[in-house]
């Protein structure tokens, strides 16, 4: 796995946590600092969609907390891991 797959990873696991302390500062500040390092990553490697859905879930991590916003971070975390590996496997 290179350092984009391992940042995609780690922000779902992150987020995921969240189910469990929905309002833990430090959690959340990992996950905006990891969307944004996902955004530089993956425009480096060209790979245009996952920046704009990084954006999208920065949106979603500075909401208030609530079950619904910790399901689109882990959705949104998992949507970055497919698109990671499908772009690995030359799908993309």
């Amino acid at each position: 796995m290179d350092h984009l797959g391992q940042m995609c990873a780690d922000g779902k696991q992150t987020a995921e946590y969240l189910w469990q302390v929905p309002k833990d500062p430090a959690a959340r500040q990992k996950i905006m600092d990891l969307l944004i390092q996902i955004g530089i990553e993956s425009l480096k490697q060209g790979r245009h969609e996952m920046p704009r859905l990084a954006e999208e879930l920065k949106v979603a991590a500075q909401a208030s907390p609530s079950p619904r916003q910790v399901e689109l971070l882990v959705d949104g975390f998992d949507r970055l891991t497919k698109l990671w590996q499908a772009a690995k496997s030359g799908l993309l």
